[in-house]
């Protein structure tokens, strides 16, 4: 947002309206000052006459949206009577992310209030393939929001070994949907059903991911269920760990987090910590990006600043692994500046979900559930379920400023499969920003800025987040 002011400001002319600098979704977007201090002015006097409805549609349709899930699941109790609706289950495959259980809650309950009956499979696919199914009720999923990891078990297992066993499965527990919370494993997973329709007509049931993954890297969705709580512990453990180095001058710390190939958790984290350099595998870097880094380093420790901080994703480099970067930096900094390294390791994955992480995956699990229930109507034929259409398997993803259902064939062209990572990843933008803040001499892409946007343009987009 502050790059965005200052661009804001240098492409200013005599004519240009002041302006409001803020974010929608992961966008930078420009607003009139004016429009702003106009609705702000509407919704004070709707307040003030108690015209509460007409508050809450000046707010957005994103507010409303939130303030409709947050009395669907505080305030109302399922029915008393079950209308035995359709059978939905709901799953965790991959690694265990924070926000994993917020999610099946939002997923679990909306479900029963539709008055569906709501299956948890635990052990992912392996679970599927077992059998390891069991009725959720309203109370089953009490206290899960605040709860880190998973409750239901997680594996990384995919069903490709195990359709037979699934699709009996299938049959026997009579699942008519299928909602999967994790990460890469589970965007594969549903890959891996598409393709297995053709061969077992009991799995033409419509299904959901919601990307749910520390790593960040699940194509269709430009976040992910997790990532920020991993964030918050790495900026946490980063702040934590200069600390240590404030009585003790010239110092560099060189940390190594998770991610896989993805340099997302690296990126951002570095962003937030102030880190002087960022190694991930999206941006190749040789001995001569490493000597040069090194040099800044040393022109640093000139100044008031005696310590760095370096940040290097696991699967960044295989020859430039974090103990040749610290035995590098120990060797060229000897007399100037003294290296420590951090392997972070597994308590990135943070221990209770951030708010955001909360309420991202409960709108999640709500939208999905909303979604499962209008497919499973639309592909009821002959007193059964059949869905053998693309845009029956989706990715629930968050692009930009909406959140969007978006078919998994579809996703296939603009996935790395063997990286495990989507083929264009939007934050790749931000780097630069990185370097000019570690005092790097870099040029800007300027090429794509926010534009001067109304607020009722704002209001009418695609789907509230």
């Amino acid at each position: 947002m502050g790059v965005e002011a200052v661009m804001a400001l240098l492409e200013g002319t005599p004519d240009t309206p002041a302006c409001v600098v803020s974010l929608s979704g992961n966008q930078a977007v420009r607003l009139p000052l004016m429009e702003c201090v106009q609705v702000t002015k509407e919704v004070t006097k709707a307040m003030n006459e108690k015209k509460f409805d007409e508050a809450m549609k000046l707010r957005g349709r994103s507010f409303m949206n939130n303030w409709e899930v947050y009395k669907l699941l505080a305030h109302v109790r399922p029915p008393v009577s079950k209308t035995g609706l359709h059978t939905v289950a709901v799953m965790n495959v991959g690694a265990p992310a924070a926000g994993m259980n917020a999610a099946v809650r939002s997923t679990v309950r909306i479900g029963l209030i539709q008055g569906n009956r709501v299956l948890v499979v635990h052990d992912g696919f392996e679970g599927l393939a077992k059998g390891q199914i069991e009725e959720a009720g309203w109370s089953y999923v009490g206290g899960w929001i605040g709860q880190g990891g998973s409750k239901l078990g997680t594996k990384r297992t995919l069903p490709k070994k195990n359709l037979e066993q699934i699709s009996a499965n299938i049959t026997k527990f009579n699942i008519q949907g299928l909602v999967i919370i994790g990460g890469f494993e589970a965007y594969t997973g549903g890959l891996e059903l598409m393709e297995g329709r053709k061969q077992f007509d009991e799995l033409c049931i419509p299904f959901v991911v919601i990307p749910a993954t520390v790593s960040n890297n699940v194509p269709g969705s430009d976040f992910s269920v997790g990532a920020d709580t991993a964030l918050n512990t790495i900026c946490t453990t980063c702040d934590r760990i200069k600390q240590s180095a404030a009585g003790t001058k010239r110092r560099v710390f060189i940390i190594e987090t998770m991610g896989g190939y993805c340099g997302y958790l690296a990126t951002m984290a570095g962003l937030a910590a102030g880190a002087d350099a960022a190694y991930i595998f999206e941006e190749p870097f040789t001995i001569r990006d490493l000597q040069a880094n090194v040099e800044h380093l040393v022109q640093k420790m000139k100044t008031t600043v005696k310590r760095g901080l370096v940040l290097r994703n696991e699967k960044s480099n295989e020859n430039y692994t974090t103990d040749f970067i610290f035995n590098l930096y120990s060797e060229e900094g000897k007399g100037i500046f003294d290296s420590r390294k951090n392997v972070l390791g597994h308590m990135q994955q943070g221990g209770s979900p951030t708010p955001f992480d909360r309420n991202f995956a409960t709108k999640m699990g709500a939208k999905a559930m909303h979604w499962m229930t209008g497919k499973i109507k639309e592909s009821y034929r002959n007193g059964r379920i059949f869905a053998n259409t693309p845009d029956s398997g989706c990715v629930l993803g968050m692009r930009k400023r909406a959140l969007v259902f978006q078919p998994v064939t579809e996703l296939k062209d603009q996935t790395d499969f063997e990286h495990r990572i989507p083929k264009e990843q939007w934050w790749l933008k931000l780097r630069p920003i990185l370097k000019i803040l570690a005092k790097y001499e870099i040029d800007l892409d300027t090429s794509e800025h926010a534009h001067l946007e109304h607020i009722s343009r704002k209001r009418s987009g695609e789907a509230p987040v």
